[in-house]
């Protein structure tokens, strides 16, 4: 999922729920977000992750109109613990 470069976090995206529309990717400041180049099983591109570089600030998640369609998870800092 996330590479080791730093990333502050990493996104989750429901191909299933994903209509394609792209406003993740427009809104995505570090641009880690991009339209697979295959259909989903609605005929859909969908949004994919490019596997690095996010930051975890969750604006994807917020502009997306699916409820389910992202998901953004934030890496715990170095020597701290996450609350789960």
């Amino acid at each position: 999922m996330a590479g080791t470069n730093g990333d502050r976090g990493f996104v989750e995206l429901n191909c299933d729920e994903c209509k394609g529309c792209a406003l993740c990717i427009a809104a995505c400041p570090p641009k880690v977000l991009l339209l697979s180049p295959s259909l989903n099983r609605f005929g859909y591109h969908t949004s994919t992750y490019k596997g690095h570089g996010c930051t975890g600030c969750g604006i994807c998640y917020y502009v997306c109109p699916e409820p389910g369609g992202i998901r953004v998870l934030r890496k715990a800092a170095a020597g701290k613990s996450e609350a789960a």
